[in-house]
């Protein structure tokens, strides 16, 4: 089952996307993280994730970014998201 939006940070196949939030498309060439909005501002861009427009989306063995804890060793900082009811 495709996800109808997937996290900032997420592995995420060829496609094109469109922000939760503002509507701004993203167009992905190859398998890679998608990347926070461009026009990011934290007072409109409450859902902070991409609505899958064309494409596969994210990989459902990967539905979400690494979380702040599983990083911790390595120093790197990431956005923990919730899980979602799907």
């Amino acid at each position: 089952m495709q996800k109808n939006n997937v996290p900032y940070g997420s592995d995420v196949s060829a496609g094109t996307y469109a922000c939760a939030d503002c509507g701004r498309q993203y167009s992905n060439q190859s398998k890679s993280s998608l990347p926070p909005c461009p026009d990011f501002t934290p007072s409109t861009h409450l859902i902070n994730g991409w609505n899958i427009l064309t494409g596969q989306g994210d990989a459902v063995q990967d539905p979400y970014p690494e979380t702040t804890e599983t990083l911790a060793a390595t120093n790197q900082a990431v956005v923990t998201r919730p899980a979602s009811k799907d």
